[in-house]
């Protein structure tokens, strides 16, 4: 039998390869002949570069780059050995995990950071860039990125803003005569699952402004900004953001980078499975096991087991996901494509010594799994 497993991280307990590693024990008990193709997986957000590495051949890429408040701070990205394909996760240089929570300021923070990253891979001969969004502690529009490949942001005076969030709505003109000489030349892709729009009640200040110490008073002017540079980018570029499904992403950078970067913004775990070749790699599988700490409702929109799902229906085959906890009604489930389901976990109440046991239960709920195969076919 060929088993596929195709995990997300056990957030706080396991990492998509050690899920690998004891499934692979649990099921070698009862198929010690089974064909096991391990294919971690993620969905852009945190822990993605880990398991992009492996797929990329890719290198870590180190260097001093400005943090969400334009402080120093030693960054890094994945560059692949042949140097062609960059992959950049912004939260390493913009993120909310780089500010303690007193700093956390929607109006002051900036993306310049993570512009500066793509600034280094693009000086490296990077032809393709993909960049995740996930973590953002910006409101900018990507101002803060522009900024650092090269576009300047004039007031109506005429003088250079300093690319933060509440200068948004203080921009009149963009200049672009000192832009990276290669951004034409590069393809990028951005992983992000978010569908809001750039601006209004569902636009990035109003949705997640709060989460980054934005004020409700902030939140408008913040809103005002988004709505003001979106006027300015239709005029100057020619691109309604607002009509761009995810352009609100990480604060508005998902729009900064279709504008700026001339990227296509596409769902997270389907640009992770085409780095994996996931696809191709699944072909004449008798099962698909994945799996990830919690399966939710939330788990069904946009994840990664949602996306392993749509691609197992595809080949049709049966997909079993071993989580750490279910909290999904069985109705829900059976509607999942999902045909075989169970919480590693279930029925222990201390979460230190579930977190503790975590690789344990889960090889023998994978022995389980394959033990009640092996009296199927037998």
């Amino acid at each position: 039998m060929k088993f596929v497993l195709a995990p997300d991280k056990y957030k706080g307990s396991l990492t998509g390869q050690e899920f690998c590693n004891a499934v692979e024990k649990g099921i070698k008990k009862v198929f010690p002949k089974a064909a096991i193709v391990k294919l971690p997986l993620a969905d852009g957000g945190d822990g993605t570069i880990e398991v992009v590495k492996n797929y990329l051949n890719a290198d870590l890429i180190k260097l001093k780059v400005a943090d969400p408040l334009f402080r120093s701070v030693v960054s890094s990205y994945l560059l692949s050995s042949d140097k062609k394909t960059a992959f950049i996760e912004m939260s390493e240089a913009s993120g909310f995990k780089l500010l303690q929570k007193n700093e956390l300021n929607a109006s002051e923070t900036t993306t310049f950071g993570t512009g500066e990253l793509i600034e280094d891979a693009l000086n490296k001969g990077a032809q393709e860039i993909i960049l995740g969004i996930g973590g953002s502690a910006t409101n900018d529009g990507g101002m803060g990125m522009a900024s650092a490949l090269g576009f300047e942001f004039l007031d109506s005076d005429g003088n250079t803003l300093s690319p933060v969030g509440k200068n948004l709505g203080k921009v009149a003109k963009i200049k672009k005569d000192s832009i990276h000489r290669r951004i034409a030349a590069v393809k990028v892709k951005v992983a992000s699952d978010v569908s809001n729009p750039f601006y209004g009640p569902n636009g990035a200040a109003h949705i997640y402004g709060p989460q980054k110490g934005a004020s409700k008073s902030e939140i408008e002017i913040l809103d005002e900004g988004l709505k003001n540079f979106s006027k300015i980018i239709l005029e100057d570029f020619d691109i309604n953001l607002q009509q761009i499904k995810g352009s609100g992403a990480a604060g508005g950078l998902g729009g900064g980078a279709v504008v700026f970067l001339n990227a296509t913004l596409k769902s997270g775990i389907e640009l992770i499975k085409e780095i994996a070749d996931f696809d191709n790699k699944i072909k004449d599988a008798d099962w698909i096991i994945t799996g990830e700490g919690k399966l939710d409702l939330q788990t069904l929109s946009g994840k990664t087991i949602a996306g392993i799902v749509a691609s197992a229906k595809k080949k049709d085959i049966p997909v079993a996901a071993l989580c750490g906890l279910l909290d999904i009604p069985k109705k829900e489930l059976q509607n999942t494509g999902i045909l075989y389901a169970v919480g590693v976990s279930d029925g222990i109440t201390d979460i230190n010594i579930a977190y503790k046991d975590t690789s344990k239960n889960l090889e023998q709920a994978a022995n389980y799994f394959a033990k009640l195969l092996f009296k199927k076919e037998n």
